[in-house]
């Protein structure tokens, strides 16, 4: 399989609607996520990296409650122990991630010289598509 079949795939292959709502469901929680970003860092006075942290848990929550409702409801975890099981392993593939977005955090704010909720939009979307296919095989696979 090469890269052309892959991308063909993800528009018009069988995973093309779910990669949909992974990003619908992306752009939403990354906009609440520069929000709390923006609120510990500016309004409560967390340092960026930290105020990044928690912002990414609260978020990583919210994506695994709408991708299992909406993005992946054909393989939906159900029932209590199920549930938590794969908010488990979203938990484990984002926390894989965690690096990748706090490193392109990092580099952009005191590399780039871009204040943190600008230099956050990079590294989330760097750091999405390896969530995506983490996901998609792993906690609803």
């Amino acid at each position: 399989m090469n890269i052309r079949s892959v991308l063909r795939d993800l528009a018009s292959g069988p995973i093309a609607i779910q990669m949909r709502r992974f990003v619908v469901v992306g752009a939403f929680t990354a906009g609440i996520q520069i929000g709390l970003l923006w609120l510990l860092e500016n309004v409560a006075g967390l340092n960026y990296l930290l105020a990044a942290t928690i912002a990414i848990e609260i978020t990583i929550i919210l994506s695994y409650v709408l991708n299992n409702a909406w993005t992946f409801r054909a393989s939906q975890n159900t029932g209590l122990s199920e549930y938590f099981g794969g908010l488990l392993k979203t938990n484990l593939v984002r926390g894989t991630a965690w690096p990748i977005q706090i490193g392109v955090l990092y580099a952009f704010v005191e590399w780039g010289g871009l204040i943190a909720v600008v230099a956050n939009v990079p590294a989330i979307l760097i750091s999405g598509l390896y969530r995506f296919v983490l996901d998609w095989q792993w906690t609803w696979g």
